[in-house]
């Protein structure tokens, strides 16, 4: 399942060079230069990591680093020229999840990533969307405080959805990676019915939202 990665540095050379190095089949990368474009950004889609750099010609980073966290539940990496210790304590208490001081080694940072990336993989398994629990751990599901048995396949399904919201995922990538058991041939049809299932179980026809002639999305 790929993974969404925002840039935020104002070197255009370098912001291209690290999206670049980071990308890859599991990881989408991405860069903008301005706090005002990010913000934008991480409201229109979700990411599972922000690499944040201090000195941004529209405002501190050290300021957004604390907007982020209160909005969004998502880590931050600072990369920054600032190697004071005053500023990495700063950075840490701010609720950086690490700091890497520029100049700096690509292997390191891409190693540093994945680490918090793995991370990201064993520590969020809750999700809490306005009247909505999901526990994907202990399978437990809830709406309105009220709890809800689904398929495994419907858990699946829901997880693949929430996990990348806001995104529209593929009738072609769910098959192949709900129905996993061998089959040489899955109808299509038990996709629409396992989404209308779901849809109907959850109450959830204003979240799972059909793209006609692609597939379907948790809208955010």
């Amino acid at each position: 399942m790929q993974k969404n990665i925002l840039i935020i540095e104002d070197d255009s050379t370098l912001a291209s060079g690290l999206c670049r190095a980071l990308a890859g089949d599991e990881i989408n990368a991405e860069s903008c230069r301005l706090i005002s474009e990010a913000r934008h950004k991480l409201s229109s889609r979700e990411y599972a990591l922000v690499v944040l750099d201090i000195n941004l010609p529209d405002g501190n980073g050290f300021d957004f680093l604390s907007e982020i966290k209160q909005k969004y539940d998502t880590t931050v990496i600072i990369l920054t020229a600032n190697d004071m210790e005053t500023d990495i304590v700063a950075g840490l208490e701010a609720g950086a999840d690490d700091y890497i001081t520029k100049p700096f080694s690509l292997a390191v940072l891409r190693a540093r990533v994945n680490t918090q990336l793995r991370k990201d993989v064993h520590s969020r398994t809750k999700t809490e969307i306005g009247d909505y629990s999901f526990d994907f751990t202990k399978m437990k599901y809830f709406y309105k405080d009220k709890q809800i048995e689904l398929s495994k396949t419907e858990q699946k399904l829901l997880r693949y959805l929430v996990e990348n919201k806001g995104n529209t995922l593929s009738r072609e990538f769910l098959i192949d990676h709900i129905w996993t058991d061998g089959a040489e041939y899955v109808d299509e049809n038990a996709l629409s019915v396992s989404i209308k299932r779901l849809r109907d179980k959850l109450s959830a026809q204003d979240y799972i939202k059909t793209v006609y002639g692609v597939g379907y999305s948790w809208k955010m």
